[in-house]
């Protein structure tokens, strides 16, 4: 049933309805700010892969042998 869920076509029915509703002025700042967006979670995401990488030794120091 969603084996062909998004084609050429829908996505541009898409940004027609977007275009409609939000006008061609905000679209690029919605753009723009889905972007920032974008980054901040990108540095997020790789700031708690590098603090995971940190912590993975602590809990074998921890034993306090």
């Amino acid at each position: 049933m969603l084996r062909n869920a998004f084609e050429p076509w829908h996505l541009i029915l898409i940004i027609a309805v977007l275009v409609l509703l939000f006008g061609s002025k905000k679209l690029p700042d919605m753009a723009r700010g889905l972007g920032r967006s974008m980054r901040i979670l990108k540095s997020e995401a790789k700031a708690l892969k590098g603090e995971g990488a940190t912590e993975a030794p602590r809990p074998e120091s921890a034993t306090g042998h």
